[in-house]
């Protein structure tokens, strides 16, 4: 699913409008924006407030379709006529019997509102706010009660995620036709709450050639792209990654790695490790095969290692590896050498951080946090505004798929950037980027692309982490997630109307 710029979504809206008609897109929208106002509404009247545009008309019509049992009331400028579809929403609010009054609000009905929909602006909105709309904004903000946003919330950009002096700090948002890229980007994304989208039957691809395309998976497209193991499927077929992990200080990486590995269903798993390691490594890996190498004798250990990976079909490396020096002979001279792909991660990052054209041609991932990427690019640190523009220059320096880790995961290669938004602060634990590292390399093995393999990697590994937050709500830790990859894999049924982003 396309996240769109604002460039892109006035693309997207005025094909759609060519070909359905703008009367009705908004009855469409009122019943996508009606549809969860039971899920967010506590008790009171709910409460839209509608600004000049088509984005205050989905407020009218979103109102018309809300259950008449419960008292309804739109503030709107009386003066504004609009557009036809605006006028045909308004009329109808009126025949439902939903209460239309002016400017300005009542702060008394709005702190008694069950629910107040935000329609002051849309997808087209620029900031800063002019004085009526950041008034509207401080009012509902200072109401106390919960707010539905239509399309972004009302001081958010929708193309940067950027946040004006005031801006609606929303419980959820509904985003019509496509989901908006600055949802997905801080702070937009506090500001947005939990975010749902429905398309009206509108087409992501009208925005083609409009603006850098950004994209982001749902259930059922992640669904689609996971591989499934054939029938006459054999344990290397299945897939058979070489984990180059761990060491005598860090030996859990590579166990978590290499668990990932098998639990994201590798039928074979091979782990090289130092010797220090390799006794602890064996006690914990019943199923996955160990070998070691001897660290101290690079050439030789990366001709033993290059001679695993001929028996492989991915190369995993750098989970616990350390720091040292002769280590860094032995990860690039590894990976000179494989022709296999590659996902790279952690001590690998570190050694690779000047060698970085070891990595083109070749179909490599690697997937840094934040500190990590700043020390890759060599441009310090990144801040949050800056991770979609720093990564997007970075890919196209290095043409490397590079997946950004955080709370919304950036993974981009030169075609596109790609948002994963099932990030849980569950995550948050050490070793869960070593498991991700594993799932990410059975992919590759599987056959996935490497853009493919990262977004469908992310996707799983954040399923996975909510649903071991909800066996655990305090204390998940990177051992419970491959436990939980076989549930996050199950596919769920398409929802009728809105589907949920985050």
């Amino acid at each position: 699913m396309r996240a769109a710029t604002a460039v892109q979504m006035r693309a997207i809206d005025d094909a759609a409008v060519a070909r359905d008609g703008e009367v009705v897109l908004m009855r469409k929208a009122g019943q996508a924006i009606a549809s969860l106002v039971g899920r967010y509404a506590r008790a009171g009247p709910i409460v839209g407030v509608a600004g000049n545009g088509n984005n205050g008309g989905d407020v009218f019509a979103a109102l018309a379709a809300t259950d008449p049992a419960r008292k309804r009331i739109v503030y709107a400028d009386p003066a504004v006529s609009g557009s036809p579809a605006r006028t045909d929403a308004l009329e109808r609010a009126r025949a439902a019997g939903v209460l239309v009054r002016p400017f300005p609000l009542d702060r008394t009905t709005l702190a008694e509102a069950g629910l107040l929909l935000d329609g002051v602006l849309g997808a087209k909105a620029r900031l800063p706010l002019d004085a009526t709309a950041s008034a509207l904004v401080a009012a509902m903000n200072a109401s106390g009660a919960p707010v539905l946003a239509i399309d972004v919330p009302t001081g958010c950009d929708p193309t940067t995620g950027a946040l004006g002096e005031t801006a609606i700090v929303a419980r959820a948002t509904i985003a019509l036709g496509a989901p908006k890229l600055g949802c997905f980007l801080e702070p937009g994304r506090s500001a947005t709450g939990e975010l749902w989208c429905d398309d009206l039957g509108m087409l992501g691809k009208d925005a083609a050639n409009c603006d850098d395309d950004s994209y982001v998976l749902t259930d059922v497209e992640f669904a689609t792209l996971l591989p499934r193991r054939a029938a006459d499927a054999d344990k290397r077929s299945a897939g058979a990654p070489l984990v180059v992990a761990g060491s005598t200080q860090f030996p859990g990486a590579a166990v978590l790695c290499a668990r990932g590995a098998a639990r994201a269903g590798a039928g074979y798993v091979t782990v090289a490790a130092p010797e220090g390691a390799a006794a602890s490594l064996r006690a914990h890996l019943v199923e996955q095969v160990v070998v070691s190498y001897d660290e101290r004798n690079p050439l030789e250990s990366i001709g033993q290692i290059s001679d695993l990976s001929n028996h492989c079909g991915a190369l995993a490396i750098g989970p616990g590896l350390g720091l040292g020096e002769v280590m860094g002979q032995i990860v690039r001279g590894v990976i000179e050498r494989t022709d296999l792909p590659i996902v790279a991660d952690a001590s690998a990052l570190f050694h690779l951080s000047k060698h970085l054209d070891l990595l083109r041609d070749k179909r490599a991932v690697i997937t840094p946090h934040a500190r990590e990427f700043a020390r890759l690019s060599g441009r310090g640190t990144v801040a949050p505004h800056d991770r979609l523009p720093r990564l997007r220059a970075f890919v196209a320096e290095h043409d490397v798929t590079t997946l950004l880790k955080g709370r919304t995961t950036l993974i981009a290669d030169r075609s596109a950037v790609h948002l994963n938004p099932t990030g849980t602060p569950a995550l948050a634990t050490a070793g869960t980027g070593d498991v991700l590292t594993g799932i990410i390399a059975t992919l590759l093995a599987q056959g996935l692309e490497p853009i493919d393999a990262a977004r469908v990697g992310a996707y799983w590994h954040g399923r996975a982490g909510r649903l071991a937050a909800k066996d655990r709500p305090v204390g998940v830790i990177a051992g419970d997630l491959p436990d939980h990859l076989a549930a996050a894999a199950r596919p769920t049924a398409p929802p009728e109307g809105p589907i949920r982003i985050y």
